[in-house]
């Protein structure tokens, strides 16, 4: 065993130290980038938001032919949401809304949920350098927040809801 001093970089995950301010972050910029790249989103035109306001997904823009089904089966969209999911999970909790609702139609996908999966994308080639931060405090408080969009699924009336928890300041789930 050997002693490699403060780690910087888990899996795919950059850690930035700044104990001056007394401030640890946790980043995936290069995990974006290489992402954004193997999906040919690198000079894509970032945008602001992950989701357009009031855009609603459904299974009546999956494909209604046979044609339209062959050409969407060569659409890497599985592997697209897999790889925004593990950002998601690790990171970017501000992707999860829309990588839940885009996980509903990996086995029936339509032309429109690529083109917000793409919308995703673009917003991570804006927002690439965000990252997940945790202030030293005295004080350690655990707040929780949830929301639902109560029936929003236009094709079942369910609600999509989450939930995140804050540990000093920073996300922890």
């Amino acid at each position: 065993m050997k002693d490699l001093g403060n780690a910087s970089f888990v899996l795919g995950i950059e850690i930035h130290h700044d104990r001056t301010r007394e401030i640890l972050g946790l980043s995936q910029k290069g995990y974006i980038e290489r992402v954004l790249d193997r999906f040919n989103m690198k000079s894509c035109k970032p945008c602001t938001t992950p989701i357009q306001k009031g855009e609603k997904l459904s299974k009546s823009q999956c494909p209604k032919d046979d044609d339209e089904t062959a050409k969407m089966d060569k659409v890497p969209f599985a592997s697209a949401v897999g790889s925004l999911m593990y950002a998601q999970v690790c990171t970017r909790p501000d992707i999860a809304f829309v990588v839940n609702v885009l996980g509903r139609y990996l086995s029936n996908l339509g032309l429109p949920h690529w083109q917000a999966a793409k919308r995703v994308m673009r917003y991570l080639q804006g927002t690439k350098d965000y990252m997940l931060t945790y202030r030293r405090s005295n004080h350690i408080e655990l707040t929780g927040y949830s929301d639902s969009d109560y029936g929003g699924c236009p094709d079942d009336f369910k609600s999509t809801s989450g939930c995140i928890f804050m540990l000093v300041e920073g996300a922890v789930s």
